[in-house]
């Protein structure tokens, strides 16, 4: 029987390579790379997965050329008011993480809309990660922290772990369980470092416009092999027998 994990977070990678190998545009790559997440989202639906966290758009994808940064937050914006009828239709809730005064004002109002109209759907938890890091994340939760603790709101006994996660992006969700990365790159650049601390990795070659959900299954098969043990050990019995 398949075990389906509650969270699963993708980054999203090879976009512009799979445009590349067929001489076409980036644009047209990322274009694609929605199409994936229609997919995904659709098939993690169907699995009962909790909560779906994509990561959309990196804090250092805006050192990428002006052109395709401007035609990246233009894709963001033309996805969002297309699909949220799609998401609302299937009981999606929206949820967006990440610094957002960086995007265009019109772009941060439709996203405010959007998470707004989904907000109390009951299924699928679908997390996009746009102009995130996970260093900023635990930054601005230090932020946060530090200002509770100015004006009295909690004592330095609070700051544990549990307290500090409190002000985290990803703090009323559960555990990131799996962990993908398409394209074969072998690092997770900057995302979600303290939200995968006891998560299972699984990496893939294949680029992310070509990643569906058979390349899903695939993942999740590989995570129903781990043996998850969070840091414990896992104990053994050793029989000794006397000749």
């Amino acid at each position: 029987m398949m075990n389906f994990p509650k969270h699963i977070a993708i980054i999203m990678d090879g976009n512009g390579r799979w445009a590349s190998k067929r001489s076409l545009p980036r644009i047209v790559g990322h274009q694609q790379g929605v199409k994936a997440v229609r997919t995904v989202v659709k098939a993690c639906g169907a699995m009962c997965v909790q909560t779906l966290t994509l990561f959309a758009f990196s804090s250092e994808n805006k050192n990428r050329s002006s052109d395709e940064v401007t035609l990246l937050f233009k894709l963001f914006l033309t996805a969002l008011k297309q699909e949220v009828k799609k998401l609302n239709k299937h009981n999606v809730r929206l949820k967006i993480i990440g610094d957002l005064s960086l995007f265009p004002k019109n772009v941060q109002k439709t996203a405010i809309e959007a998470q707004a109209q989904l907000a109390n759907n009951t299924g699928l938890t679908l997390v996009i990660a746009a102009n995130y890091g996970g260093q900023w994340d635990i930054a601005q939760a230090a932020k946060q922290t530090a200002e509770a603790a100015i004006k009295g709101d909690i004592s330095p006994e609070d700051i544990t772990i549990e307290g500090f996660s409190k002000y985290l992006s990803l703090a009323n969700e559960p555990a990131v369980d799996l962990l993908i990365r398409s394209s074969g790159e072998l690092r997770i650049s900057n995302f979600l470092l303290w939200d995968v601390a006891y998560s299972e990795f699984y990496f893939t070659d294949t680029l992310w416009p070509d990643f569906d959900e058979a390349e899903l299954n695939k993942a999740i098969e590989s995570f129903n092999h781990r043996d998850r043990r969070f840091g414990a050990r896992k104990e053994t019995q050793c029989y000794y027998q006397e000749s």
